[in-house]
């Protein structure tokens, strides 16, 4: 699955150490998995994060949420909020797919505790989106549950990045945008603790890109107009719209309300490449721990937890900016060229680096 990603271009996304693979899989135990839908009709498709071996229904992980921009269709962040745990995979499909991306997901979950013998009688599937209308007939709402489980069935450590799963139908500064990730190692006390990023980018006026801390964006526009056919339509996005989705996870022992503190970060990673957050965008941020599982209630009534110091919480924070800086980056330039419905191309900000970089 190699893919040739931001880094081999030479573009500056920051200092800090990544992870063997420089993605979210990097965090012992978190897999990533694609079903893709390419026809005449959809560009479309979902992926899904799971957080961890075994059922975590039954062992839930410590999260967080945080909507820094609420135009957005996700489901599941308002019980995160309140209980600061997440119990299912999470899932990123299209806007209109995510009332059957949800059920999907808690029919595997409720399958899965059956075979563990556990009631299921409430659950939280937890699924983002972003609005590929641009590339997808949306309305077909192409993505049905077998899809959900081929991502399940697919995930694993390595995966590919930009226009698959669902990043296949999304854009980005008016370029094709799609699925990034990213890591960064934090060391505590001589121990390296790992943070890594999945984005969904779906994002940004064309005008506002900045790459390697050079504004880009009026260049970028410059070489749609000059690449642009007769008779086609400029694919250059005029205005901040669209959507990010943010998945953070790490193995750092945090507290959700830390949790919180650290996926807001995420924030300046995605100000880093131009955007100012934009009022038709949504910008969702969810993360995860891996450490110190909560077991359900009838297996233990007091629980203690091991955090990080406060003071330390510095590290985790840069780290969060960074590796979001460079998924979204990575999504763009792992994404092809691609059509939209009306028949303007999305390049590929690959095929504009030459150029951009001179």
């Amino acid at each position: 699955m190699e893919q040739k990603r931001i880094r081999a271009y030479g573009v500056n996304v920051g200092c800090m150490p990544t992870g063997k693979r420089d993605k979210i899989t990097d965090v012992p135990g978190v897999l990533v998995g694609h079903s893709t839908i390419k026809n005449e009709r959809n560009r479309t498709g979902v992926t899904v994060i799971i957080p961890g071996p075994g059922n975590a229904f039954t062992e839930k992980f410590t999260a967080a949420a945080y909507v820094h921009n609420g135009f957005g269709k996700s489901c599941g962040l308002i019980q995160i909020d309140e209980l600061g745990s997440l119990e299912t995979p999470i899932a990123l499909t299209n806007t209109l797919n995510v009332g059957l991306v949800w059920d999907a997901v808690a029919g595997y979950v409720i399958d899965q505790c059956r075979a563990d013998q556990v009631p299921a009688l409430s659950l939280n599937p937890v699924v983002g989106e972003c609005n590929d209308c641009r590339i997808n007939h949306i309305q077909d709402r192409a993505v049905k549950a077998c899809h959900v489980l081929e991502a399940i069935e697919a995930a694993g450590e390595d995966f590919l990045e930009g226009d698959v799963g669902a990043g296949t139908g999304t854009l980005c500064y008016g370029l094709k945008g799609g699925i990034g990730s990213a890591s960064r190692i934090v060391d505590v006390d001589g121990k390296a603790y790992t943070i890594g990023v999945l984005v969904q980018s779906n994002f940004g006026a064309t005008k506002d890109l900045v790459l390697d801390g050079r504004p880009v964006g009026e260049d970028v526009v410059q070489l749609i107009a000059q690449r642009k056919k007769a008779g086609e339509k400029s694919a250059a996005s005029m205005h901040d719209q669209g959507s990010i989705m943010t998945i953070l996870a790490t193995d750092l022992p945090v507290s959700d309300r830390q949790l919180k503190r650290i996926i807001r970060r995420a924030g300046v990673g995605i100000a880093r490449t131009g955007a100012y957050t934009g009022h038709g965008s949504g910008e969702v941020m969810i993360g995860f721990t891996t450490a110190g599982r909560i077991p359900a209630a009838d297996q233990k009534k007091l629980l203690t937890q091991t955090i990080l110091h406060e003071d330390l919480i510095d590290r985790a924070f840069q780290a969060a900016a960074e590796a979001t800086h460079e998924a979204i980056l990575d999504s763009m330039v792992c994404a092809g060229e691609a059509t939209g419905i009306h028949g303007e191309v999305y390049h590929s900000l690959a095929d504009l680096l030459p150029d951009l970089l001179r």
